[in-house]
C-alpha cells in the first residue's frame, strides 16, 4: 500500500519508518530539509516541501495513497492548514493529528473522522492499522506479546468461541469482545463500543463485534489471514 506522511518529527518519523519496514511504498515530507535527509535511506522517499502550499502539495501523487496522514506537531497553524488543504484536494483518507481540544473541534468541523494523538506508542499502533484495514487498534505488551482489536473474521461469524476453537488452532487467546450500544446521553441517541466481559466458550461471535486478542503478532496474523 502507499502512504504520505506529512511531517518528519519524532511522531511522522516513527511512523513513516515503521510503515517503510512493513513493506509499504511511503513519502515522508517534511519544510525541514535537515529531518529529510536524515530519512531519505530509512523511507522510501523523502521530500522537502511547504505543506500549506497548494500547488506543492498538489504536486503529490494524493490520488494514488491509500491514506495521507498529517503528522505535523509543533506548528499548530500549519496541522490545520494543511488538513484543510487535504480536504479542498478531496483526498480520499485523511488523518489528523491533534495535540489540544481545540484543534480536536476543529478536524471534526472539517469532518476529519480519523485522527491520533502524538505518542511514539501511537505511531506504533496507527501503524499496525494502516498495516492491515482489519485491525482496529492495538497495544504491545512487550517484545513478544500483543493485545489486538480486530474485526471478527468471516469464517468465525455465527460460531461460539468453543466452535471456533481459537485457541487451540492459532494459540491466541479472546480476551473479550466488543459491540456497539445505542445510549442516551443528554437527550441524544449516541452509540458507544461496550465490552461484553470476559468471554466464554458459549459467546457467539457476531458480524458487527470486534474480538480483542491477546497471543504472539505472527499467530494473531494467521489467524486474520485463515479466517477471511
Amino acid at each position: 500500500m502507499k502512504y504520505i506522511v506529512l511531517g518528519l518529527g519524532h511522531f511522522g518519523r516513527s511512523l513513516a519508518v515503521q510503515l517503510t519496514e512493513m513493506g509499504h511504498e511511503v513519502i515522508g515530507v517534511d519544510v525541514n530539509l535537515t529531518l529529510v535527509e536524515q530519512l531519505k535511506d530509512r523511507v522510501t522517499h523523502t521530500i522537502c516541501m511547504d505543506t500549506t502550499d497548494r500547488e506543492s502539495v498538489r504536486s503529490l501523487p494524493l490520488k494514488d495513497c491509500d491514506a495521507v496522514i498529517v503528522a505535523i506537531g509543533e506548528d499548530g497553524g500549519a496541522s490545520l492548514l494543511t488538513t484543510a488543504l487535504l480536504k479542498q484536494l478531496h483526498v480520499k483518507r485523511i488523518i489528523g493529528r491533534i495535540i489540544s481540544d481545540l484543534q480536536k473541534t476543529v478536524l471534526e468541523a472539517m469532518d476529519i473522522a480519523e485522527y491520533v494523538m502524538p505518542e511514539e506508542e501511537t505511531a506504533h499502533r496507527l501503524a499496525m492499522r494502516l498495516d492491515n484495514m482489519d485491525i482496529v487498534d492495538s497495544f504491545k505488551v512487550s517484545d513478544k506479546y500483543s493485545i489486538i482489536e480486530t474485526k471478527v473474521p468471516p469464517k468465525y461469524v455465527g460460531r461460539s468461541l468453543q466452535e471456533a476453537n481459537l485457541t487451540n488452532q492459532f494459540k491466541v487467546i479472546v480476551l473479550t469482545t466488543l459491540r456497539d450500544q445505542e445510549m442516551m446521553e443528554d437527550g441524544r441517541l449516541t452509540i458507544k463500543r461496550e465490552a461484553s466481559g470476559i468471554a466464554k466458550s458459549s459467546t457467539v461471535l457476531q458480524a458487527d463485534d470486534l474480538l480483542v486478542l491477546f497471543g504472539e503478532m505472527s499467530d494473531i496474523m494467521r489467524l486474520i489471514r485463515k479466517g477471511e
